[in-house]
């Protein structure tokens, strides 16, 4: 029963508090103290049978009693840390404005660190320095790196709650910046904000149209060169990657085994982030869905994230009626506005061990964070993060619905589980991914900056030896069915895609050496590979012409055979495309796709579109998002979903 901490809740605890300089600190010779289940049996406010279930259930769980006790409104708050300030003989606090902390003192220790640890310096006390604490259980542990900055200190408990708004209050923009540059600078897209860089990608591009006026036979030759070159190079990873996730037999030693492998372990809190912007129409959907986790409500921690300035959201979330498990984080106002910082920001808030992300318009298999659970605990060491499955509940929408499912089955079910099977650096989505906190901490979180803020952590995670497992648990999302929409998302994700790949790509030496060949030149062949397929994807189309009998500029250069051997690359390519989206849609919920495979001619060359727009921002707006709207499909998946569990 000694494993006690308060991890408060969305309201303020009560209690009274004693005056500072009456405290009593503990000496390391004190005898032993008195267990939380039993002060509270003493002040009657448990029963004894209650207490007793309760501890049994908590020793499964890596939660602390009294935020179980909480959670099963068995004990209230102020009972709670009544009986909190008597085992550690202190005194309860609510920080207000006669008690608010010391900047100077906060610095010292660090706001990220105050907020990881739960302790917050108040002020001194003669030669002490009185520490607020949420979680008295682990003071002793933290004790040494306090008193290395700080001198002799004693410990006060105070809410989290209250902890959180005192430092928010003193501190709030040292925690913005933070969340923009916590990624290390010489792995961050930041510096590229420079003029610099738009100039130099603006002069490439006019040197390449000068080079087209002035040569153009020259001109098309080399660039019909270059993009046979990487379509033929991209369809035979597409064909490995396919070979790879179809063989059963070829056993992955650094992926953990099967689901059915029951380990001992105890449950750990999970930390959902939700990000935000402009969802007034998913709100209620949202939460429903979130509330269909089957997951341990003690054990699970959801935040709502949320910008300061995005009022209607806010006051969309101010009328719901949130669980006990459910918090909103208010991300303060800045001039970058992009998911990753919000993440970086609400991160510094998570209880959790594991840290995942869900979309706004996200519908998660009920049982998806006990297989997420198990993956982790029965994973190798530098298991650093699962990837679950993403699918679309609106995929009959129409044609463009119907190519989005398409693509993102042969992505998630064929191309990434081969490239993992490959032992290829795994590029990740943007929801339903969990990290172990540890090292996603390590790392500096996501690069604030960065539109593609997924695919860069999945290669940082690479260069860093770490391992990311990709998990057959499915996620339901709604597809971009309109024209438009569609290609500012795509612009986005392209554009993301580039800045990576310059990222990293800034020595290339050092990210062989990290990665090793192979899996520096499969980061060649997906971004920089996809990234030229699509720009020079018209030149490749040309050879339409010869098929209709038109003739082709390139005919005066190369003999019939060579033009040939052009034409089959390009036909073998897509029916390379073709046949992977073929195996993909297996699933009896896919196989009606089938039928539109033929079609997907006429959706990728909106990609094309979207990287010529993608080249316009990344001289123009690198750090733009481009925010995609959700709710607009979203009954096609609520209309059969159960209603939402009480809480």
């Amino acid at each position: 029963m000694g494993q006690a901490a308060f991890f408060g809740t969305h309201r303020r605890a009560g209690g009274g508090s004693g005056p500072l300089l009456q405290l009593v600190v503990r000496r390391k010779d004190a005898p032993r103290r008195k267990e939380l289940g039993d002060i509270l049996l003493e002040m009657g406010v448990i029963a004894h049978d209650d207490l007793m279930r309760a501890l049994e259930a908590q020793s499964r769980q890596a939660s602390y009693l009294g935020d179980f006790l909480i959670s099963r409104n068995l004990v209230t708050e102020a009972e709670l840390n009544a009986a909190l300030a008597r085992q550690y003989d202190t005194s309860f606090i609510s920080l207000t404005a006669d008690t608010m902390p010391d900047p100077a003192l906060i610095d010292r220790v660090g706001v990220p660190r105050c907020l990881s640890l739960k302790c917050l310096p108040l002020r001194r006390a003669g030669d002490v320095t009185i520490i607020a604490c949420a979680r008295p259980s682990e003071f002793e542990q933290t004790r040494p790196m306090l008193e290395a900055r700080l001198g002799r200190v004693a410990m006060v408990i105070t809410s989290e709650a209250d902890l959180v708004a005192a430092l928010l209050k003193t501190r709030r923009n040292r925690l913005k910046l933070w969340a923009e540059t916590c990624v290390a600078e010489k792995e961050s897209c930041r510096r590229m904000q420079s003029r610099w860089f738009g100039h130099v990608l603006a002069a490439a591009l006019v040197v390449i149209l000068a080079l087209a006026i002035l040569a153009p036979l020259q001109t098309l030759l080399v660039l019909t060169l270059v993009a046979t070159l990487t379509l033929a190079v991209t369809s035979c990873l597409k064909v490995a990657a396919a070979f790879a996730a179809q063989n059963r037999n070829q056993a992955d030693p650094r992926a953990p085994p099967p689901d059915k492998t029951i380990v001992a372990q105890r449950q750990p809190i999970v930390t959902v982030l939700v990000p935000l912007f402009h969802e007034t129409r998913v709100l209620p959907r949202l939460i429903n869905r979130l509330s269909r986790l089957t997951w341990p409500r003690e054990l699970l921690d959801i935040l709502l994230v949320v910008e300061e300035h995005d009022l209607a959201t806010r006051a969309a979330l101010d009328r719901e009626d949130l669980p006990r498990w459910m918090r909103v984080v208010v991300v303060p106002d800045a001039p970058l506005k992009t998911k990753p910082r919000a993440l970086n920001y609400a991160m510094l808030f998570a209880r959790g061990a594991i840290i995942g992300v869900y979309d706004a318009e996200d519908a998660p298999e009920p049982n998806q964070i006990h297989r997420v659970v198990r993956c982790f605990q029965n994973g190798p060491p530098n298991l650093a993060c699962v990837q679950g499955v993403l699918d679309f509940y609106n995929a009959r929408s129409n044609w463009l619905s119907r190519c989005f499912t398409i693509e993102y089955a042969t992505w998630f079910r064929i191309i990434l589980p081969g490239m993992q099977r490959l032992r290829l650096a795994v590029p990740l989505g943007g929801t339903t991914l969990f990290f172990r906190r540890d090292i996603l901490e390590k790392l500096g979180g996501w690069d604030a900056h960065n539109v593609t803020e997924d695919a860069d952590l999945g290669i940082r995670l690479a260069r860093h030896g770490y391992y990311t497992q990709l998990l057959g648990t499915v996620t339901l999302e709604e597809a971009n069915c309109r024209a438009i929409p569609w290609v500012k998302q795509r612009s986005r994700w392209l554009k993301g895609y580039a800045v990576t790949w310059l990222v990293h790509m800034r020595n290339p030496y050092a990210l062989w050496k990290q990665l090793g060949a192979w899996k520096f030149f499969g980061i060649q062949v997906l971004f920089l590979g996809t990234l030229v397929q699509f720009m020079l994807a018209p030149l490749l189309w040309t050879f339409w012409l010869m098929l209709l009998g038109l003739g082709h500029p390139l005919q005066e250069v190369f003999s019939t055979a060579v033009m040939v051997g052009f034409i089959g690359v390009f036909v073998l390519s897509e029916a390379v495309t073709l046949t992977v989206g073929y195996v993909a849609l297996r699933g009896s919920g896919h196989r009606h796709l089938r039928l539109w495979l033929p079609t997907l001619h006429g959706y990728f060359p909106l990609a094309v579109l979207a990287v010529y727009k993608a080249l316009w921002e990344l001289i123009s707006a690198p750090f733009y998002w481009d925010k995609t709207s959700h709710g607009e499909h979203s009954a096609s998946f609520d209309a059969i979903a159960v209603a939402r569990p009480t809480h």
